[in-house]
C-alpha cells in the first residue's frame, strides 16, 4: 500500500462515525446461534478481511451487516443506524455479493443491471459503464442470465454492485467463478471504490490474492470475531 492510499483512507474514515459498530452480538438462524457474542468496528474507507474455516460466521457477519439477520442480543450499527430498529434504512446503503449472484435467470445481463441501478436511480450511462467494466456488455448485454457460464454470472453479479454505488460493500468469496482477468479487474474495482469513499468487508479463503487488498485480516471462529494471530489486526 502506497503514502498515497494511507492519506486517501484517513481522509475517508475523518470525523465519521465507523462505517459498521458491533459489539456482542449474538444472532441466531434456525435455533441455532450463528454469531456468538461478535464485536468488531470497521472505520469508513477501510477494506476488511475476513478469515475463517467453512461454519465460522463469516457470511453471517455480512448477513448481519446487510441488515438482512436480526440482532438476537448486543448491539450493532451501520454508518451509525441501529441493526435492530433501522434494517430497512441500512439496506439501500449496502451491497452484498453472496455465494449466489441475485441474479433473474430469465432476464438478460442489461435487464439485472438495470434493476439493481434502479434501486439507487443509476442512469443510463452508469448502467452501461458499469456493464463495460466488468465485460459483460457487447455481445453479452442482451443474453438471459440462465445461459450464462458461472464466470460471467459472477462478472454480471458485481456489475450489479457497481451500479448500486454502495457505500458498504460486503463479498463472500468474490473472486470465486471469475478466470484471472476477471480476478484483476475485480481488484481494480474495489481499489476504485474505495478511492471513492466506499468501505469493503470480504469473506474468502483466497488470502494471498484478498489479503493484498485489505487494511486489517481479522479471524472469525465459533461465530466470534478475533484480531489476527499476530495481535494487531493485520
Amino acid at each position: 500500500m502506497t503514502d498515497s492510499d494511507d492519506d486517501r483512507r484517513a481522509e475517508n474514515r475523518r470525523g465519521d462515525e465507523p462505517a459498521v459498530e458491533l459489539d456482542d452480538v449474538v444472532a441466531v438462524l434456525g435455533g441455532f446461534p450463528v454469531l456468538a457474542g461478535a464485536s468488531m468496528c470497521v472505520e469508513r474507507g477501510e477494506v476488511v478481511l475476513l478469515r475463517g474455516p467453512n461454519g465460522a460466521g463469516k457470511t453471517s457477519v455480512l448477513r448481519l451487516c446487510a441488515g438482512l439477520l436480526p440482532v438476537e442480543r448486543g448491539t450493532g450499527t451501520v454508518f451509525g443506524l441501529d441493526l435492530t430498529a433501522q434494517r430497512d434504512a441500512i439496506r439501500p446503503r449496502v451491497g452484498l455479493l453472496g455465494h449466489r449472484n441475485g441474479l433473474y435467470a430469465d432476464l438478460s445481463v442489461t435487464e439485472n443491471v438495470a434493476f439493481w441501478g434502479a434501486t439507487v436511480g443509476a442512469s443510463d450511462d452508469e448502467i452501461e459503464a458499469s456493464m463495460a467494466r466488468m465485460g459483460v456488455d457487447g455481445r453479452l448485454r442482451d443474453v438471459p442470465v440462465r445461459t450464462l457460464s458461472a464466470g460471467q454470472k459472477r462478472r454480471t453479479a458485481l456489475a450489479c454492485l457497481v451500479a448500486r454505488r454502495a457505500e458498504l460493500w460486503l463479498l463472500d468469496e468474490p473472486h470465486a467463478g471469475l478466470d484471472a482477468a476477471g480476478r484483476d479487474e475485480l481488484d481494480a474495482v474495489l481499489r476504485q471504490a474505495v478511492a471513492s469513499g466506499a468501505t469493503v468487508i470480504v469473506a474468502s479463503h483466497e488470502l494471498e490474492r484478498a489479503g493484498s487488498l485489505a487494511d486489517r485480516i481479522v479471524d472469525v471462529q465459533g461465530g466470534q470475531i478475533r484480531l489476527g494471530h499476530d495481535g494487531s489486526g493485520r
